[in-house]
């Protein structure tokens, strides 16, 4: 069985297997969501740009704490809230499925 590498390449140094480039390609995509709902969100906060550029990374290392989104959902419920925007997880929701599929677009279109 085949190990990941650090460097994203064969566990022999080579070319990325079948396996690894999947991987490689889903965590772009999900990093790529996970921006462009950031920027949603501090739209929705009212943000500056350049408090919109640090949101976006923030929501981009919140989905490190665990699998799955919920981390991110937290976060971005919890802030939006905070903020005295009235939603709902389930618009939150919605709006991380719309990102994933732009982002989705966004990077086989580019690829």
């Amino acid at each position: 069985m085949k190990s990941f590498s650090s460097k994203g390449h064969g566990a022999d140094g080579g070319e990325p297997t079948g396996l690894e480039h999947d991987a490689e390609v889903l965590f772009r995509i999900q990093a790529r969501r996970n921006r462009l709902v950031g920027e949603w969100a501090a739209a929705r906060m009212g943000l500056s740009e350049a408090e919109t550029e640090a949101y976006a990374k923030a929501v981009v290392q919140a989905d490190f704490e665990e699998a799955g989104d919920e981390d991110v959902i937290r976060k971005l419920l919890g802030d939006i809230t905070a903020a005295g925007v009235d939603t709902t997880e389930g618009e939150v929701r919605a709006a991380l499925e719309a990102k994933q599929v732009e982002a989705r677009r966004a990077f086989l279109g580019a690829a």
